[in-house]
């Protein structure tokens, strides 16, 4: 009898990489239901069902979607069977914890490589739980105390994806006058004062007639070069700039 797994993913090119992730991450015969959007999702867990035996063993949860928000759905499926696990864009706290809160069990990111993710979906079958090394290092560095730091000093070096030099490091804020913001790129900047707008990924590619893949790339740059997290550290710096 086949596994069925749901994937819950409004941009085709997206799900389709996740298909074949799932398929990788897994020897068990499958059967992937795909959904496009929320509707379809909650339709689709009607139809097959969540019992131990016959229904949906795991789910693959986008949080932004056409009609809502996955977080809807993972609310809606609190401490039901299903392994759920959100596949998404944002690594940000803002998105992280309530995601969390909702139910989910774990929390991908879809920009991770695909070896990457194979690896993390695999972690279920050992009873581990998915995350991406990001997310992994964030909820280390909330939960940590402040003054801990009890780390290899060796092990510090992998933590800069976070912005700072350990794993317990905040970033920074960037003095306004000190022209930092001019490092990036017109492309950037124009993505930046969206997104301080409060646009989500998919209405930036629409508005600037570009991939979405294509303005997360340029939102890591973003957040690499102001030495930020999260959407509402840039959002600070761009208002200081005057972007916004």
């Amino acid at each position: 009898m086949s596994v069925k797994v749901l994937i819950l993913e409004d941009n085709p090119v997206a799900r389709s990489f996740l298909c074949k992730v799932v398929r990788e991450s897994f020897s068990d015969a499958l059967q992937i239901v795909e959904a496009a959007d929320l509707e379809s999702a909650r339709r689709e867990v009607q139809v097959h069902g969540m019992d131990p035996l016959n229904g949906i063993k795991l789910m693959l949860v986008d949080l932004e979607l056409p009609d809502g928000n996955g977080m809807d759905l993972l609310s809606d499926l609190m401490g039901t069977p299903p392994l759920k696990v959100v596949t998404t864009l944002y690594s940000d706290d803002e998105h992280l914890f309530p995601a969390l809160q909702c139910g989910a069990d774990g929390y991908l990111l879809k920009e991770d490589r695909f070896e990457v993710l194979v690896e993390e979906l695999q972690r279920i079958v050992r009873g581990q739980p998915p995350l991406s090394p990001a997310i992994a290092r964030r909820l280390l560095g909330h939960f940590r105390p402040a003054h801990a730091d009890t780390a290899p000093s060796g092990l510090h070096s992998n933590f800069g994806a976070l912005g700072g030099n350990g794993p317990n490091s905040r970033p920074v804020p960037l003095d306004p006058t000190s022209g930092e913001t001019a490092r990036l790129s017109p492309r950037e900047n124009e993505v930046l004062t969206y997104l301080s707008k409060g646009f989500t990924i998919k209405e930036i590619a629409n508005l600037m007639g570009i991939k979405w893949y294509t303005v997360n790339d340029h939102i890591k740059s973003i957040y690499k070069k102001l030495n930020v997290s999260s959407r509402a550290e840039a959002a600070v710096l761009a208002s200081k700039q005057g972007l916004v």
